[in-house]
């Protein structure tokens, strides 16, 4: 699929997620009951209920993440954070309570429904030091060298050119910033029929780079101090009505999946001049 084919599905499968829930219903399995359990094992159970009481209900229904990197992420007092594709609001939320009243969280997305969920959401939960931002990941609009902390939740895998969010992500860090991100990643060879699915694209699964590609690409851009950890590892059994409620055979997927697509915690650092990185900008030493 070309790039632009890519966020037109992205964009519809979230506006769409988003109006569910503001209709009572959970973002992850169509008309699922917000009362029941989602059945998508990559975006199910993923917030612990300390968590979930801090935030509106309805952030908590909206996220189609993969991971919890406000969880793993190390957030202080006073730091500005990034979440990229920020949905429902819900990492944000987390984020912004984390950093406190001297610290910011923005979030980014690029589908109006999200973000006029994730304002209300914002409203609801009374918490003043955050931003939402409307915007694609692959062109953020903040300045060079404003964000303390880039996270993001199962979103860059669905970008055409993920080279380009990660560069962009490092341009808006600060020296010494960090990259902490969840995100599907890939082990081994993954068939190009698995891959154009656009199902499983939108699924987080199609879009997922190997964990070795996603190194490559973070180092491209210019990050050290690279680690990609999995926190969750799928196998096709753990999505079996979840997929064969999407005309998937499930028994003829399973030899192309199991053991191959995984959750991960991807982090690294924007080198800062007192690192040992080369001072490449007029004002970077001074």
């Amino acid at each position: 699929m070309a790039g632009t084919d890519i966020k037109e599905v992205v964009k519809e499968k979230y506006g769409q997620a988003a109006l569910r829930v503001k209709s009572g219903g959970s973002s992850c399995c169509g008309a699922t009951p917000a009362s029941e359990l989602c059945c998508d094992p990559i975006t199910s159970n993923l917030y612990d209920p300390a968590q979930a009481q801090q935030i509106p209900e309805e952030a908590l229904l909206a996220s189609l993440g993969c991971g919890n990197p406000t969880a793993l992420a190390k957030l202080n007092a006073g730091e500005v954070v990034l979440d990229l594709g920020s949905g429902g609001g819900i990492d944000v939320l987390l984020s912004a309570k984390r950093v406190g009243p001297t610290g910011k969280a923005y979030g980014l997305d690029m589908t109006d429904e999200m973000l006029a969920l994730a304002k209300e959401n914002k409203r609801k939960s009374g918490i003043e030091n955050v931003e939402f931002l409307k915007g694609e990941i692959e062109n953020i609009p903040l300045p060079d060298n404003s964000v303390d902390v880039v996270i993001s939740n199962c979103v860059i895998n669905l970008s055409a050119d993920k080279g380009r969010v990660l560069r962009e992500a490092f341009r808006v860090l600060k020296p010494g910033g960090r990259f902490a991100v969840s995100d599907v990643v890939t082990r081994g060879e993954i068939t190009p029929e698995i891959r154009k699915n656009v199902l499983l694209w939108v699924g987080c699964v199609a879009g997922a780079l190997q964990d070795e590609e996603y190194r490559q690409h973070l180092a491209a851009a210019g990050f050290d101090q690279i680690d990609i950890e999995p926190t969750r590892v799928y196998r096709a059994e753990d999505a079996r009505d979840f997929l064969s409620a999407e005309g998937i055979d499930v028994d003829a997927l399973a030899p192309q999946v199991d053991g191959k697509f995984m959750s991960a915690f991807v982090r690294a650092v924007k080198p800062s001049p007192q690192s040992g990185s080369v001072c490449c900008e007029p004002t970077c030493c001074s």
